[in-house]
């Protein structure tokens, strides 16, 4: 791996939903993943720079980033198959470097579907060990029911590691940092050390409310430790890539946060008092944030229901 820079181990919602939500419905999962693949082979890709080396890539599934530099182009997630040739046709664009790495920030279908078309094209893959257990076995996302059957070898991750990780990769120190249990058990944040920047993953849907997939690992009290994990290390230079959504700074996150904690706060409350699930959504706690928050994928009632099921 030393064309790819140098790694040290330290052992310590799917598609864009602005995009998506008129296609598909919950109701109609297969479809809905029918929709995203079709919108994949059909939907551009726009980049924003957010560097002079870094730049964030926006398409059908979760937002992408890329840095460039003398050991290559370092990739972080893969979006889903059917954009791959137009992701590479941008990456392209940013530059002549070839694709090196390719890092998942967990194993969900918007992250890691492009993953062996990334391969092939150059990328040695590295996520969270979590992340190539689940690519590599049968996966159901209950909350959409929708069933994932094993990834081939090609698209599984080569290097995995369980907490953290250092990667020394275009003259930056880059921190893979494990979220426990936060949308899912495989999150994680990369934090571009020279550069200020962190990609988040879906731990921060900037602008809607968050998929917590309780059927791999993911909770709502892991997803506030996920985000309170990256505004210890933010400051208010740092550029964060959220999971979907337009990339923001510490501010943003920490709204992200206030709301996460006062909504779970109070259906805490409520399920403690003996409330049902139906009196709990009945109880509409998140009627004050839904004017912001209410914007993808996942519905008021849908957010309430994966909150109550994973406190």
């Amino acid at each position: 791996m030393a064309a790819a820079g140098t790694l040290a181990m330290r052992h310590s919602s799917f598609a864009d939903p602005q995009q998506t939500q008129a296609a598909a419905s919950p109701a109609q999962p297969q479809n809905m993943l029918q929709a995203m693949r079709a919108a994949g082979s059909a939907s551009a890709v726009q980049t924003v720079k957010l560097t002079d080396t870094i730049f964030m890539l926006q398409g059908v599934g979760g937002n992408m980033a890329v840095q460039i530099g003398p050991d290559g182009k370092l990739l972080i997630d893969s979006s889903v198959a059917t954009a791959s040739h137009t992701i590479l046709q941008a990456l392209g664009k940013i530059g002549p470097h070839p694709l090196k790495l390719l890092i998942n920030t967990c194993w969900l279908f918007d992250h890691t579907d492009g993953n062996a078309a990334m391969h092939a094209a150059g990328a040695f893959i590295i996520a969270q060990e979590n992340t190539r257990l689940r690519l590599s076995t049968a996966q159901t996302l209950k909350l959409f029911n929708l069933s994932f059957p094993p990834s081939p070898t090609e698209a599984l991750p080569n290097l995995t590691f369980p907490e953290e990780a250092d990667l020394y990769f275009d003259n930056d120190k880059l921190d893979l940092v494990h979220m426990p249990n936060a949308r899912t058990d495989s999150d994680i944040f990369v934090h571009f050390e020279n550069a200020n920047v962190i990609h988040m993953g879906d731990v921060w849907s900037n602008g809607s409310y968050p998929l917590i997939d309780g059927s791999s690992g993911g909770t709502i009290n892991g997803m506030i430790r996920g985000v309170d994990q990256v505004l210890g290390i933010a400051d208010d230079r740092t550029k964060i890539v959220p999971g979907h959504g337009e990339p923001g700074g510490k501010r943003a996150l920490q709204q992200y946060r206030d709301m996460l904690t006062t909504v779970a706060n109070r259906i805490e409350k409520l399920k403690i008092s003996g409330q049902t699930l139906e009196q709990v959504i009945a109880a509409k706690p998140t009627a004050d944030f839904d004017a912001v928050w209410s914007h993808g994928m996942m519905t008021p009632d849908m957010f309430v229901t994966v909150i109550n099921n994973t406190l």
